[in-house]
């Protein structure tokens, strides 16, 4: 009785048993008893990843890449708009200063110039400034501080040219600087500028047939003698 109990109990689980057959398995269950190895072709080459080569896959990374251009963006256009309103594309020194320290500075320290280009109305109503001869590049300074009313590429007969309105011994004082290098321009309209200041560079644009700085004063309105002016008041 006991061995039929037995071998009743039994038979199930024989008859439920099969041989092992080969059977197709995932790299997962091959893989189950150690998840950190990986078992490849023993022809394989390794390559070194180029992040460069592959754009980014998840949200994160793809608005990360969308602000660093962005970025990009905005910085190259904000010196592209202070390029283009300044005018600035000499290269020029910009910490040079007009040596000195009074209150008013020579425009450009070191000049030639005739009798015929000095200030003379009203027998020469069309030449109401004093011109200094010097090389084509020649540093421009501002005589005194102020405020930059006109800073133009081509503004009349002057070419590119500035002008900036102080107060010099209690005296409303406006200078022009004329006939300057294309390009050469450091201040715009608008900007407050100090004695000395580098405002340009000598050249020869508009009505002018050589590099030269035309120079004009306007004390309270009227035109008056630049080099009278400058030799009364520069230091």
């Amino acid at each position: 009785m006991v061995g039929g109990l037995v071998a009743t109990v039994a038979l199930p689980a024989y008859g439920a048993w099969r041989a092992p057959a080969e059977a197709a398995v995932t790299l997962q269950q091959v893989a189950a008893d150690d998840a950190q190895s990986l078992v490849v072709a023993s022809d394989a080459t390794s390559e070194e990843l180029d992040r460069g080569g592959y754009a980014a896959t998840t949200p994160e990374e793809i608005a990360k890449k969308k602000a660093e251009e962005a970025a990009a963006a905005r910085a190259r256009q904000l010196a592209s708009a202070k390029a283009a309103s300044s005018g600035s594309v000499y290269s020029m020194n910009l910490s040079m200063t007009a040596p000195g320290s009074g209150e008013v500075r020579w425009p450009v320290t070191n000049f030639t110039y005739s009798s015929i280009n000095l200030f003379r109305p009203p027998n020469r109503p069309n030449h109401n400034g004093f011109d200094m001869l010097a090389p084509a590049g020649t540093p421009i300074f501002a005589a005194a501080a102020g405020v930059v009313r006109i800073s133009q590429e081509s503004y009349s007969g002057y070419g590119v040219a500035v002008t900036i309105d102080s107060v010099v011994g209690g005296q409303q004082v406006s200078t022009l600087y004329g006939h300057m290098t294309y390009g050469s321009r450091q201040v715009v309209s608008g900007q407050s500028v100090s004695a000395g200041q580098l405002i340009g560079a000598v050249g020869s644009t508009g009505s002018s047939t050589a590099n030269h700085l035309h120079f004009e004063v306007r004390i309270n309105g009227a035109l008056a003698d630049p080099l009278a002016w400058l030799q009364a008041n520069a230091g």
